[in-house]
């Protein structure tokens, strides 16, 4: 009898752990504040949801409380409907200052029936252009999917519904900067850019259609946060502790995914753009793992 009340306190004591972890995952009013737009940002359900809203007069904006060097981080949006044609959606990481690293995705919105275009694009000490753009196999205003940085200091991968759609490698070898030694916060924007975001800045807002609105939900954030110059991950960097992004490669399926995706989505690639760099391309575009 005792054995058996032993077992049942075991298994009450795990499922109440794992509503504890469900109940401090993905929470907006925990992890984020509200930094721009003048109540155009609001968080729903609970903290569970946010919001962000663009009209004629302004965006709006939030970003993590913290700020990370080195970590894996999921946001689930739905994007503005429609006719979004000179909106941007955006998911990123940033640091701060005039030499400042960036990791990011940009959601350029269309007209009705036209694909939204995934921008991304790597910055290290200031300097970007290292853009790759994509459009989806899916429907993104339709529902939420997730979109995932992982950045660890040998490459950064992003991911779409956990395929891999892009892996930036770090190629310090070959005398490319890669970003690994300024902290990082989570920033999501909705704004217009209707100067060159939709079809090159042909395709102009139609402001009757406004308020647009950004749907972001689940913000998931595993990695180390850096507090007064510390990083989290100091005291428990050994391996036994490490975690899957610590380390994080693509396996076989994993490349044949992301061949998938760059084979059939992919629409631009600073790689293969001659008239852009017509001196020649960046030395990572050399490697086959760029």
């Amino acid at each position: 009898m005792a054995s058996k009340v032993s077992t049942a306190m075991l298994l009450l004591s795990v499922l109440m752990s794992i509503q504890l972890l469900a109940a401090s995952a993905g929470n907006f009013y925990r992890d984020a504040v509200i930094t721009w737009g003048e109540g155009r940002g609001k968080i729903q359900e609970g903290g569970r949801g946010l919001a962000l809203t663009l009209d004629k007069l302004s965006g709006s904006g939030f970003q993590s409380k913290n700020e990370y060097l080195f970590g894996r981080f999921d946001m689930q949006l739905k994007l503005v409907p429609g006719n979004s044609a000179g909106t941007v959606t955006t998911f990123f990481l940033s640091s701060q200052g005039e030499g400042h690293d960036e990791i990011n995705f940009e959601f350029l919105g269309n007209v009705s029936g036209q694909p939204y275009t995934i921008h991304t694009n790597v910055y290290t000490q200031g300097k970007g252009n290292k853009e790759q753009q994509f459009h989806l196999w899916f429907d993104p205003t339709a529902a939420f999917h997730t979109y995932t940085i992982v950045w660890n200091p040998h490459r950064i991968v992003f991911l779409v519904d956990n395929s891999p759609i892009r892996v930036y490698n770090n190629h310090e070898s070959i005398g490319i900067p890669f970003p690994k030694s300024q902290a990082m916060r989570v920033y999501c924007s909705l704004w217009n850019a209707d100067e060159w975001a939709t079809q090159g800045g042909r395709v102009k807002t139609d402001w009757t259609l406004a308020p647009f609105t950004a749907y972001y939900r689940n913000i998931n954030i595993d990695g180390c946060a850096v507090l007064s110059g510390t990083s989290s991950c100091k005291s428990s960097n050994s391996a036994n502790n490490a975690k899957p992004w610590q380390t994080h490669e693509l396996d076989g399926k994993g490349r044949n995914r992301l061949r998938w995706v760059q084979s059939r989505h992919m629409v631009y690639n600073y790689c293969a753009d001659s008239k852009r760099f017509p001196q020649g391309f960046s030395a990572e575009c050399k490697s086959s793992r760029f």
